[in-house]
């Protein structure tokens, strides 16, 4: 039989009542409180309405209906299994509306709980955005979360930083890394430095995914800090791995990131061994382009590995099936940032790397059967700290006081139906700008124009409302420009 967490002090994660000032910062509040009343307060319709709507699937937008928290009062802390796909656009999954990509293993996972119509990644490439992820902050605030991406060994995510994994693993948790870390590399980094009790994957930001050639022909893929051999396809490997870990006789709660390098360049699909030797050659030549492949791929070929992405969460997904833990367990998925060649983004413009709404805005899928019911949507903007924040607040866990979180705790609005705390979003990378408030989006790009959005008419960022709303334009500027004071400045010339 499947072991579970039989501490009564770690039951009913949400029966602490909180008030809105304290939803918004004590997301590290004890799970351990007796339940008490709490009145009904009413979801927003801002929240609950997608704001934006996605092109789901006719048959699946038609039994979808509207978020509104099921106030179920028991349940242990849940285990947690937080899956990443790489560069997969914000419409890939036949869920999102994609016409030709059919995910059926993942629509079910969406339709089993909440999907989120304007979900956001912490930044808009891949290490950043893990920063964003494991820290709960802005990338800016340390110096490894400027790369972008993280290319060489002078920077990562430095041990001392309190992370989602170290936080939960001091309250209970056990907690494994399986798949791509891209938060620096050994000897200085590496996931059992930061809080993971267990890694396996690589830790660059790409590799070959049969021979795990990295960028500088290194090979990488580890078991902790060792070289481990197996030149498999790399997506059945990690599929593997993860199946093997959710069927663990656990004695404690536990904490999966199960990072996909799935559908990232090279785009090599299984069975593909002719294209992944001539990448190899290339590589071994001297040559990134090997890597890079821009001389490859086609939507074909994306088609096929997204699909495969499709099979190997289904199969992970039926592995905690078996296991018995399905109940207790909150899955998690979403895409690192948005997609990259061969995505499909429609109707967003822009796609990884920019600041518009295909680079930051992926899909985003939520269950916890324990807590949350099925067929919901939901149209609350929210981005890859809050997400943190939140399973820490689930776990039972305190962020550190000495490095305050950037992200909102969701986990009032999910399980009792408080209003989210208002904020706005924000996002920084070398010569781009954007937040968001509500409805609108403060956009500056390359070009250096500011510009000004109204996503709930205009989810293509066509519309500029920059001269019909000059005083709002000011208003976020200046809101933007406030919390960039406060975040590490870029290198002279970058």
């Amino acid at each position: 039989m499947p072991s579970r967490d039989r501490n009564s002090s770690n039951e009913n994660a949400d029966s602490m009542p909180l008030t809105r000032r304290a939803f918004g910062t004590a997301v590290g509040a004890t799970a351990a409180t007796a339940a008490v009343g709490i009145p009904a307060v009413a979801t927003p319709a801002s929240a609950a309405t997608p704001v934006s709507s996605a092109v789901a699937a006719p048959a699946e937008a038609a039994r979808e209906r509207p978020f509104r928290a099921a106030r179920r009062k028991h349940s242990r802390r849940p285990n947690i299994l937080f899956i990443l796909g790489d560069d997969l656009g914000w419409a890939d999954l036949s869920l999102y509306g994609s016409p030709h990509i059919h995910t059926p293993n993942l629509d079910r996972l969406g339709r089993q709980g909440v999907r989120f119509t304007d979900a956001y990644s912490g930044s808009a490439t891949c290490s950043p955005t893990r920063f964003s992820l494991y820290t709960g902050r802005y990338p800016g605030r340390t110096k490894g979360g400027l790369a972008e991406p993280i290319a060489d060994r002078s920077v990562g995510l430095e041990p001392t930083h309190p992370t989602l994994a170290s936080l939960l693993h001091g309250a209970g948790y056990a907690t494994a890394l399986i798949g791509k870390w891209h938060c620096g590399y050994l000897p200085d980094y590496s996931p059992t430095k930061s809080g993971w009790d267990e890694f396996f994957g690589n830790f660059g930001g790409a590799l070959e995914y049969y021979s795990k050639l990295g960028l500088a022909g290194e090979y990488d893929l580890y078991e902790g800090d060792a070289e481990y051999k197996d030149l498999r396809y790399y997506t059945r490997i990690l599929t593997e791995r993860a199946s093997q870990y959710v069927q663990r006789d656990h004695d404690k709660p536990w904490l999966l990131n199960l990072n996909f390098t799935t559908p990232h360049w090279p785009w090599i699909a299984e069975g593909d061994t002719a294209e992944s030797a001539e990448i190899v050659r290339r590589i071994r030549a001297g040559g990134l382009a090997g890597l890079f492949h821009a001389d490859g791929g086609s939507v074909a070929k994306y088609k096929q590995m997204v699909e495969d992405l499709d099979r190997s969460v289904g199969e992970v997904l039926k592995a905690l099936e078996r296991s018995g833990q399905e109940e207790d367990t909150l899955v998690f998925f979403a895409s690192d940032n948005g997609g990259e060649r061969f995505s499909y983004q429609w109707p967003l413009s822009g796609n990884k790397s920019s600041l518009q709404e295909g680079g930051i805005r992926v899909p985003a899928v939520l269950r916890w059967p324990a807590r949350i019911d099925p067929h919901q949507v939901s149209g609350l903007p929210v981005f890859s700290p809050d997400w943190t924040a939140t399973l820490l607040e689930l776990g039972g866990a305190h962020p550190d006081p000495a490095y305050p979180l950037d992200g909102i705790s969701l986990a009032g609005y999910l399980l009792r139906g408080e209003e989210p705390k208002e904020r706005d979003l924000f996002w920084r990378v070398r010569g781009e700008r954007a937040l968001r408030r509500g409805d609108w989006k403060y956009y500056r790009g390359k070009g250096g124009t500011d510009q000004l959005f109204q996503l709930a008419h205009d989810q293509r960022e066509q519309a500029d409302r920059a001269q019909a709303e000059p005083k709002l334009l000011a208003e976020l500027r200046a809101s933007w420009e406030r919390t960039d004071a406060g975040l590490l400045p870029y290198s002279t010339g970058s």
